[in-house]
Parts: C-alpha cells; structure tokens; sequence
C-alpha cells in the first residue's frame, strides 16, 4: 500500500537578508500566534502547532526572487475568519509591508490579503467558505424552527 500524506510538515525559504527576514517573519508570525521553534546559525524556524515556517541565509550572490520564474508563487495562510484577514491587512499596513492585494473577496466566498516579505516573495492570509458556512448554519436553524 503506498504511502499516504498527512499534512505539510514544513517550508523553507531562503532569504538574502537573514536579520531583516527575520524581522519581519518574527513580528509577522507573532502576531499570527507563532512561536519559535528553533534557531541556529543563518536559519529560524516558527510553529503554530501546526504549521511549521522556516527562513535559511542564501549564499552570498544569490539573486533575488522574480515573480513569474520557475518555482515559488505564494504561500497562503488558512486564517480563522474575514475579520483575521483584516486585521492582517491592518497590521501590514502599520508594519509598511508591501499589499499586493488589500482584504477583499477575489473569488466566490475566499476573503484574502496578498502581501510580499522582504525578498519580494508573495505571502497571502485568506479565509475561504466562511459565508458559505453561515448560510448553511442559518438553513439548519430554521429548518429546526
């Protein structure tokens, strides 16, 4: 029987700025309620219990990230409610990150804020099915009535 995946255990990006990567992931998933799970020297790791986010050094002449090159698009995280995502817009806005996209629904019932870290990778909070799950939850309770 072949093996089945349970979940993403982790990510790890590498960063051309350790100290200022590490600034903004560190106040970041600190107000996402991350702690950190490790360091060692060039790396950093943070969890939420769940979700495991780490940032490595890239070797010295590294070029940055361009979008529309092979490999990384974005990285979503599933946050609670639409109200998390706007608090998230809120908090980027005071951190003077860069939003691609501000909290807004950019497709049926998927609420989301799109933001880049330091390198210019695409970083996104959403929240996806919430009104959808309302709808459902009012049917049942005047089906019930």
């Amino acid at each position: 029987m072949p093996s089945r995946v349970v979940g993403i255990d982790h990510l790890v990006i590498r960063v051309s700025d350790f100290a200022k990567s590490k600034a903004f992931y560190g106040a970041l998933f600190d107000f996402l309620g991350f702690k950190v799970l490790d360091e060692y020297t060039g790396m950093i790791g943070w969890t939420n219990g769940k979700t495991r986010y780490w940032i490595s050094e890239a070797k010295s002449g590294a070029r940055k990230f361009r979008e529309g090159d092979v490999g990384f698009h974005h990285y979503a995280f599933q946050l609670r409610s639409r109200k998390d995502v706007d608090a998230l817009g809120a908090f980027l806005e005071k951190k003077k990150a860069e939003i691609v996209d501000p909290p807004d629904e950019y497709y049926e019932d998927y609420y989301a804020v799109f933001f880049r870290d330091p390198d210019g990778l695409k970083l996104e909070g959403m929240r996806y099915g919430e009104m959808t799950e309302k709808k459902k939850r009012a049917r049942q309770r005047k089906a019930k009535k």
